[in-house]
C-alpha cells in the first residue's frame, strides 16, 4: 500500500497515515512560472494499492480548480507508472452542490467532475458526507465509498447534552434524512430518545424564504446538523428560530467548515453556543481567536484510516459505518 497527501492537505494526510500505521510516501509538486504544474510520486507505485488524499476546498494558495487538476494529474501519473489500483481520498468534494439543473441551461457540474475522475483512471473515490448522496452515487461509474460522521457527532451530542432532553434539527428540507439518521444513531449509542425537527428553506436568486417550522424544541438542547457551513446564514436562521421557540441551548454541527465571507458573524452570535465541525478541510479561513473561542474540531483521520485499511484488505465498509442492517 502507498499513501500520498498532496500539498494543502498535508496535515490531515499525515494524521490519516499515522492512524493507518504507515508513513506518508514522498512525492514532488512543482509550480512553474507560467502557471503550469507537475506532480509525481518519488517512490515506485508499480503493482501497489495507492491512496491519494486531497481535500478540494479553495484557499488563498490554490483555487478549487487548481486543487482538482493537481489531484487528477497525480492520479493519472500513478496509473501511468503501473499502480494496480488508485483510490482518490477526497474528504471534501468540490462541486457537489451543483448536482442538477435548477434554471434553464444550468450545468450539472457534479457529473462533469465524476467524468474527469474516470477519465484519468481513478478506480475508487472516497469522500465524507457529500451534499447529496444519491446524486454523488449516480454521477460516478467507478466505485464510490461514502463515509459519514453520524457516530462521531452522536458522541458529541451525548457529551454536550449531559443527559438533558435533546432535539436534532435539519435547517432545510434537503437535510431531513441526514438529521433523521443522526437522531437514530444518537439514540442507539446513548440509549436516550431525541426529538426531531426541520425548517423550510427556499433559495432563489440569493433570496432565502420559508416560514414552516416543524418540531418541539422547547427546553431541549438543540443540535442543528448540516453537511457544511459556508456563510453561516442557514445555521443562524435556524438557531434564532429555535431560540424563539424556547430551546435551552443551540449547537451548530456540520462536517465541512468552509467558513466563507460572513461566517464569523454566525460563529459569534449569541444564538449559537458552539459550532462543531470536522477537520476535513483544515486549516480554516478564520482568525485564530475566533477558531479558539467558537469552533470545536473533531478529528476525521481515524475514520478514514479504518476505511483505508478495510479497502486494502477487502473488509466491509458497511460494517464500519454500522449500515449492515
Amino acid at each position: 500500500m502507498r499513501i500520498f497527501a498532496l500539498n494543502g492537505t498535508r496535515i490531515l494526510g499525515e494524521a490519516i497515515a499515522n492512524a493507518v500505521g504507515l508513513p506518508l510516501d514522498e512525492h514532488e509538486e512543482r509550480d512553474f512560472e507560467d502557471g503550469e504544474h507537475k506532480a509525481r510520486p518519488l517512490v515506485s507505485v508499480r503493482g501497489q494499492d495507492v491512496f491519494v488524499i486531497h481535500s478540494l476546498n479553495g484557499n488563498i494558495e490554490n483555487s478549487v480548480n487548481d486543487k482538482l487538476c493537481k489531484l487528477l494529474f497525480f492520479i493519472a501519473a500513478c496509473r501511468e507508472n503501473g499502480a494496480s489500483r488508485v483510490t482518490a481520498v477526497v474528504p471534501y468534494l468540490a462541486y457537489a452542490r451543483k448536482d442538477r439543473q435548477t434554471k434553464a441551461r444550468d450545468p450539472v457540474t457534479t457529473r462533469y467532475v465524476a467524468q474527469l475522475f474516470e477519465a484519468v483512471g481513478t478506480d475508487q473515490v472516497m469522500t465524507l458526507d457529500v451534499h447529496n448522496l444519491s446524486a454523488f452515487q449516480n454521477a460516478f461509474r467507478c466505485r464510490t465509498i461514502h463515509l459519514n460522521t453520524r457516530s462521531l457527532f452522536a458522541e458529541v451530542i451525548a457529551h454536550k447534552s449531559g443527559g438533558e432532553p435533546v432535539a436534532i434539527l435539519s435547517p432545510d428540507g434537503g437535510g431531513v434524512k441526514r438529521a433523521q439518521l443522526l437522531k437514530e444513531t444518537y439514540e442507539r449509542i446513548s440509549g436516550n430518545a431525541a426529538q426531531f425537527g426541520f425548517m423550510e428553506k427556499r433559495r432563489s436568486r440569493g433570496v432565502v424564504s420559508g416560514d414552516l417550522f416543524a418540531g418541539d424544541v422547547k427546553d431541549a438542547t438543540l443540535f442543528i446538523v448540516d453537511d457544511m457551513i459556508s456563510t453561516g446564514g442557514t445555521m443562524l436562521r435556524a438557531a434564532e428560530a429555535c431560540r424563539q421557540r424556547g430551546a435551552k441551548a443551540v449547537y451548530a454541527i456540520a462536517t465541512h467548515g468552509l467558513f466563507g465571507k460572513g461566517a464569523e458573524a454566525m460563529l459569534a452570535h449569541s444564538a449559537v453556543e458552539r459550532t462543531v465541525v470536522t477537520d476535513s478541510l483544515a486549516p480554516f479561513r478564520l482568525e485564530e481567536d475566533v477558531l479558539q473561542t467558537s469552533v470545536e474540531v473533531i478529528p476525521s483521520a481515524p475514520l478514514f484510516a479504518q476505511a483505508i485499511r478495510r479497502l486494502d484488505s477487502g473488509g466491509s465498509i458497511a460494517e464500519l459505518l454500522g449500515d449492515e442492517d
